[in-house]
């Protein structure tokens, strides 16, 4: 008997079965790697506008901080540079440590004060019933969702020297004295004015925030802990703490960068006064910059302003990094 061996053709058709075989192995690696893209097909968008919006105007920035442009040079159309000029004029002074020292102090009081009556707030939510817990909710997103011009509108109406509703309720309680005081005469009376803004409008964020991340910790461990004879107290440190320390630090990131820029409250409620006394560093860059029209050393005040915030956060992240690896 004999055997015959069939040979694949040698042909077109040949060429055509190995180029199909070889496709069809290709194929399922071909499909996993475009898969791998699609993510970052989907961000290239984002990442986009995030340059063209922020990456742009900072690179812009970054290069009039080493010009010399003034008024003069406006008009004329003139670039001049002048190296590291307004970085040693800026650095060199006393204003400007004065105002860092200040801007650092302001925004740890304020965080400090945002952070413990948001997480009061936060965990009052977690107590109350639907009813009240949907009123407070609703009064939370209102403060939180107002503009910041308007309230700081609504804010200097309150505390106006003639006519405004704080000076009348505390001369009606029987403090006379107070019924013509202006808060804005002073560096204390208006840093009080602008943290009571700031906290009133940062407190619903770490409050919901903190709600949302009670209701996160399983009950079983409460009714473990009610077992074990833990109080109030007790349950509070053992159960709800270790669970809520992740959102605390994350929000205590967010409310640091957030006071520490809070450019329009301190603006708009007495220009940095009295006599540029409660300025911080967005609002000395700007007063520098645009008010005294010494736009190159506004800027490198505005890039100074960035690369200490940058190292406040970083700080802050290295703390909180050394406090994760302790506890485990």
């Amino acid at each position: 008997m004999t055997v015959q061996i069939e040979r694949p053709p040698s042909g077109p058709v040949g060429v055509a079965n190995k180029h199909r075989r070889g496709s069809a192995g290709a194929g399922p690696r071909g499909a996993s790697r475009a898969r791998g893209l699609v993510p970052y097909l989907l961000l290239l968008p984002a990442c986009a506008v995030t340059v063209l919006l922020l990456g742009w105007p900072l690179v812009k920035d970054v290069l009039l901080s080493f010009q010399n442009l003034n008024m003069a040079q406006l008009i004329q159309r003139v670039t001049e540079w002048n190296g590291i000029d307004n970085y040693t004029q800026v650095l060199t002074g006393a204003d400007f440590w004065r105002v860092t020292l200040r801007s650092i102090l302001f925004t740890a009081v304020n965080v400090v004060v945002i952070m413990v009556i948001g997480t009061l707030v936060g965990l009052l939510l977690a107590r109350l019933g639907k009813r009240m817990r949907f009123t407070l909710m609703i009064g939370l997103v209102l403060a939180w969702a107002m503009p910041v011009v308007a309230a700081s509108t609504v804010y200097q109406w309150l505390f106006a020297q003639r006519f405004g509703v704080v000076n009348w309720v505390l001369a009606k309680l029987g403090w006379e004295s107070m019924a013509d005081y202006s808060w804005t005469s002073s560096q204390m009376s208006t840093f009080f004015v602008v943290t009571l803004l700031i906290v009133w409008m940062s407190i619903p964020f770490v409050a919901i925030n903190l709600y949302a991340a009670t209701t996160t910790i399983p009950a079983e461990l409460y009714e473990a802990a009610a077992l074990d004879g833990a109080g109030g107290w007790k349950s509070f440190t053992t159960v709800t703490l270790p669970f809520l320390r992740p959102f605390l630090y994350a929000t205590t990131f967010l409310e640091i960068i957030w006071v520490f820029k809070a450019f329009v409250q301190v603006f708009t409620i007495n220009g940095g006064g009295p006599d540029r006394l409660t300025e911080i560093l967005p609002v000395y860059a700007y007063i520098e910059g645009v008010g005294n029209q010494h736009y190159g050393m506004g800027a490198a005040i505005a890039v100074l302003t960035i690369l200490i915030m940058l190292g406040l956060t970083a700080y802050y992240l290295r703390i909180v990094l050394k406090q994760e690896e302790d506890e485990l």
